[in-house]
């Protein structure tokens, strides 16, 4: 049986969840964050994650963004096949959940209408919309707001099927290093691995979205998640960039089947609080 959803459903949920995402971290990254903090060996270090412990404190305390740059909306859905959406344009209302989101919660906008002429379309919209069709007669709602600090430290690499499991680390680490301190370090680095050139952008950046806590099921990748974890905190670039132990909270890997003669890379860099809210309706 055909479920019907009102599309104005919607947008009040993607509304609360730009406001909700912005505001104040997830459990697992704050646990993440807080363990950082107590394990870190470096003095300086463990003094700067105290000191972003403290902003996200004074954030939740007095209801303000957890960082100035509240980022570009971007929105996954996950869509029950067996969904009737009524009442309006799908898309237009992701847009206005976003347009309200930025607006009511006081976010700063940051979209420009076109990426060359760059004027502001002042209500941060349009989001960055991802759908999927999937079984059952639910959506899952994932917002991710992303700061361009990170992002534009990301990369894609079209590596050769030879290079295999090692040319893919050192694309990770190459990715890190030269990232440094611009990505607002302890950073999450979300990783795809093969599908198409778009494919892997799509798998890293939903990757970003995996609990820190949750690990690959696939032996091989669970271990090169923990691998690339300790490789990049032993790199020393550290807490805002300034040196320590902790340069990475996470690293999530997601792959994908190819075409035999590829090996598609993506690194998705995301700073430390790597804002995300999840809902289904």
């Amino acid at each position: 049986m055909m479920r019907e959803i009102d599309v104005r459903e919607l947008t009040y949920n993607i509304k609360e969840m730009c406001i909700e995402a912005n505001y104040g971290l997830t459990p697992d990254m704050e646990r993440s964050l807080k363990g950082a903090t107590g394990s870190e060996k470096s003095p300086l270090g463990k003094q700067i994650l105290r000191q972003l412990e403290e902003n996200l404190q004074i954030a939740d305390e007095e209801k303000i963004p957890i960082c100035q740059d509240t980022g570009m909306a971007v929105v996954f859905l996950e869509i029950g096949q067996d969904i009737h959406f009524v009442g309006g344009s799908l898309e237009e209302a992701v847009n206005e959940g976003v347009r309200r989101g930025y607006t009511d919660g006081f976010l700063r906008k940051s979209v420009v209408k076109d990426p060359l002429i760059r004027e502001n379309t002042r209500d941060n919209t349009p989001a960055v919309l991802h759908t999927e069709i999937v079984d059952g007669d639910g959506v899952k709602i994932t917002v991710a707001p992303k700061g361009f600090g990170s992002e534009n430290m990301s990369r894609v690499f079209m590596l050769k099927p030879a290079d295999g499991i090692e040319g893919v680390k050192q694309a990770i680490l190459t990715t890190v290093q030269d990232a440094g301190p611009n990505a607002c370090p302890p950073m999450v680095v979300g990783v795809g691995i093969g599908g198409t050139f778009e494919k892997c952008a799509l798998l890293a950046k939903k990757a970003l979205t995996r609990s820190v806590d949750e690990r690959s099921s696939i032996p091989y990748v669970r271990e090169m998640e923990e691998e690339m974890l300790a490789r990049i905190n032993g790199l020393g670039i550290g807490s805002a960039g300034l040196g320590g132990t902790t340069t990475a909270l996470a690293v999530n890997i997601n792959t994908y089947p190819t075409h035999i003669a590829g090996l598609p890379v993506a690194v998705n860099i995301c700073c430390h609080v790597n804002r995300h809210a999840v809902r289904v309706i």
